[in-house]
């Protein structure tokens, strides 16, 4: 295929080189001359250090160089163009006068491409004189090395163009999912469910950022924190896109942006690019300071007490945090009465420990609760009321730290009491955004499974998340989150409510009416 790309920065170079490498012959054109031949130094400079890497051989780095032409006029004829990939800035009134030039310069048979991010495809196929010819196909940076394309169809789009783009898409060895042409695309609005619910934490004062970070890697198994991915991404990048897709979808509740941004970014606080965001960098910025070291008495009685939900007594996870701590070495009592001076443990779902001791008689000041969350490494977290006594919780952070299995003790993060702590939280808005993404039909349960995986580097997809957790599990979450914080942003979806209620997997996309009109089934006798 012959495809032309307009716009030679970043991610016009970037697909350049993927393009080139899978085989294509591809014009890189540009309106400044000198972006094309630095973009093509660039390509140059990257396919030689993959032969000096081994990666690829030099025969096939020669080749794909010779399959990049190098274009000076972005609105040249060519007969033989079948593809053009639109990568200049992100501005609808610029992008528009790109294609309809292009319109005028090329055939009708080639395809139209753009690359937004953040713009409608609609209404950027909408300034052609035949917008059905004209599709989205979003690519993250580095190009080469994030393996996933978003494929959006705009309102005008002929059917055969989205089928077209993924096939030449996972030709060259990439990933793709068709989403709807909706704010954000898939991507950026699922990663709103982690980022938003963390500057909602910080809001209330939960934590800081870095105890945000560290339970979302050491409970969640995320590469990277909330606030460490909002400093590498940019935080001027981040709150424009959490603002337009709030914006876009008319204000829902759940994608609701903080109030904490705005000033930040005022400020200059944007993260690595400008030295300092929600953590300093460069040379001259300060380590971080080290967690607080485990002080407390390792061997203080603890009575670990069940948590009510749903009118009911959850006694599973007190148990397995009984039966963890007893064979850890500590002291754990049991009965019915709390001990005199023993430690009370109360794994919360979606409550607070507040709530466990007024429903229960729990003593204030020794009360605590534990989130019962698996974690994917090796930390515990403990939530505090303001009631607590200080000596008391060292000791049950120190109990807490305790390991059975002959390994490191576990690191304890205390935060204030919240409904569900602070994993729930970011657990609970990660599926349910997406949930409410399955909901819409903008995506296929599989796509936005894959593209979250692919392009944000979770350890898993949200709804397959959601399902380890179970569908009517998640869904007491949600519920308890919503009720017990009167919060709409935690409203249960009907995906989750739905599939709960029928035994379906939040991964199953289940039956559409349209599915039931068919009349290919052999009768029922």
């Amino acid at each position: 295929m012959r495809i032309r790309i307009v716009g030679a920065g970043a991610m016009g170079r970037g697909i350049a080189q993927w393009a080139a490498v899978a085989g294509h012959t591809v014009e890189l054109c540009d309106v400044r001359a000198e972006a094309v031949a630095e973009a093509a130094g660039f390509v140059r400079s990257m396919l030689e250090r993959a032969v000096q890497k081994g990666r690829m051989t030099a025969e096939d780095a020669a080749g794909a160089l010779g399959r990049l032409v190098p274009l000076d006029d972005p609105w040249a004829g060519g007969p033989e163009v079948e593809l053009v990939v639109e990568a200049v800035r992100e501005d609808l009134a610029t992008k528009a006068e790109v294609f309809g030039r292009l319109e005028q310069a090329l055939p009708a048979s080639a395809v139209f491409a753009t690359n937004t991010s953040s713009l409608s495809v609609t209404r950027i196929a909408a300034a052609l004189k035949d917008p059905t010819r004209l599709a989205g196909l979003h690519f993250f940076n580095p190009v080469p090395l994030m393996r996933i394309v978003e494929v959006v169809p705009g309102a005008a789009t002929r059917p055969e163009i989205p089928p077209l783009l993924t096939a030449l898409v996972e030709s060259c060895g990439h990933r793709a999912v068709t989403v709807a042409d909706t704010p954000g695309f898939l991507v950026n609005h699922a990663g709103r469910g982690l980022v938003t619910e963390a500057l909602a934490l910080l809001e209330e004062t939960v934590a800081d950022p870095a105890g945000v970070d560290r339970i979302a890697r050491d409970v969640l198994g995320l590469r990277m924190g909330p606030f460490e991915l909002m400093d590498l991404t940019g935080l001027d990048v981040t709150a424009a896109v959490i603002d337009s897709i709030w914006d876009g979808f008319r204000h829902e509740d759940r994608l609701r942006p903080s109030y904490l941004t705005p000033n930040r970014v005022a400020a200059g606080l944007h993260g690595r690019k400008t030295g300092r965001g929600w953590f300093p960098y460069g040379p001259e910025a300060a380590a971080p300071a080290p967690e607080a070291p485990i002080t407390g008495d390792p061997d203080r009685p603890v009575h670990v007490v069940a948590a009510s939900r749903a009118g009911n007594t959850d006694a599973a996870p007190a148990t397995a945090l009984r039966e963890a701590l007893a064979a850890a070495g500590a002291t754990v009592v049991t009965g019915a009465e709390v001990p005199a001076g023993a430690l009370v443990l109360v794994p919360v779902w979606g409550t607070t420990v507040a709530s466990a001791v007024a429903a229960h008689g729990l003593p204030a000041g020794r009360t605590f609760g534990v989130d019962p969350l698996p974690p994917a490494g090796r930390r515990r977290v403990l939530a505090v009321t303001p009631a607590v006594e200080a000596a008391a919780a060292r000791d049950a952070r120190a109990v807490l730290a305790r390991a059975s299995d002959g390994g490191e003790p576990f690191a304890v993060s205390v935060v204030r009491d919240t409904a569900g702590s602070v994993a729930q939280r970011l657990l609970a808005s990660i599926v349910s955004v997406s949930a409410s993404i399955a909901e819409r039909a903008l995506a296929t349960p599989g796509d936005i499974d894959l593209a979250v995986t692919t392009g944000l580097g979770y350890p898993v997809g949200p709804l397959a998340w959601g399902d380890r957790i179970g569908a009517a599990r998640m869904l007491e979450l949600h519920r308890a989150l919503h009720a017990t914080t009167g919060d709409p942003r935690h409203r249960p979806t009907r995906w989750v409510t739905e599939r709960a209620a029928l035994g379906l997997a939040l991964t199953d996309p289940g039956t559409s009416p349209a599915d039931c009109l068919g009349g290919d089934e052999e009768s029922a006798v």
